[in-house]
């Protein structure tokens, strides 16, 4: 299965534009306002109009209501919706029928027991994203750019496709991958020079170095 590269938290024409023209198979918009990479309503129709099909389009929330998914959903017109809050089980599962689109579930990991939870999610989202467990007094639940212990996914058998997210830098990718088998991979601030400024060499670094993973055979989807 080919990799899928998901370059999140654009904010820019001129980031966007270099994420397009590496080869991202996602890019992905975040719609929280604590965010430095969050975007409005306005920015996100902008944006979504440069795209033009040459990515899948993901509108990142965290425990946003209907109306809010209502709104995100008629600007950017997204092929995926990720959930990166706490929404539970029975949350995605209503989401997905709701809005008829896929959804992907983000899911903290710090510890072997955090693992648990992916049997409650399996049949409710299509698509889970492992993600750094994010310290008590943060104020947002990722692009933290904190890495987890990669080991507790290895060997890792699941019915459910999933990506790696968490601290991944165009330095550590195709360690992280061949740790984990992941189908994908994840990058916020790893490609970024400041915090929701993204560095157009370290994206076409990144998706070289994970790309370069995928041809050495690191990455089985």
């Amino acid at each position: 299965m080919a990799l899928t590269v998901k370059i999140c938290g654009l904010s820019t024409p001129e980031a966007l534009d270099v994420a397009l023209a590496a080869g991202a198979d996602m890019v992905g918009f975040i719609f929280f306002p604590p965010s430095p990479r969050n975007v409005s309503l306005d920015q996100a129709r902008a944006l979504a109009s440069r795209v033009r099909g040459r990515a899948r389009k993901v509108a990142v929330t965290v425990d946003a209501d209907d109306t809010l998914l209502a709104s995100i959903i008629e600007v950017l017109k997204p092929d995926m919706l990720q959930l990166h809050g706490h929404e539970t089980p029975q949350r995605v599962a209503a989401v997905r029928e709701s809005f008829g689109l896929p959804v992907m579930k983000a899911l903290p990991i710090e510890a072997k027991s955090d693992l648990l939870a992916i049997g409650s999610y399996t049949g409710a989202a299509d698509r889970l994203l492992f993600d750094a467990r994010p310290p008590r007094d943060a104020t947002r639940p990722g692009g933290l750019g904190q890495p987890f212990d990669w080991h507790l996914l290895e060997n890792l058998n699941l019915s459910i496709p999933f990506m790696l997210s968490g601290g991944l830098n165009p330095d550590n990718v195709s360690e992280a991958l061949r740790i984990t088998r992941a189908g994908g991979v994840d990058v916020v601030s790893g490609v970024e020079s400041a915090p929701g400024v993204k560095d157009p060499e370290k994206i076409r670094a990144f998706i070289r170095a994970a790309r370069a993973s995928q041809v050495a055979g690191t990455a089985i989807g």
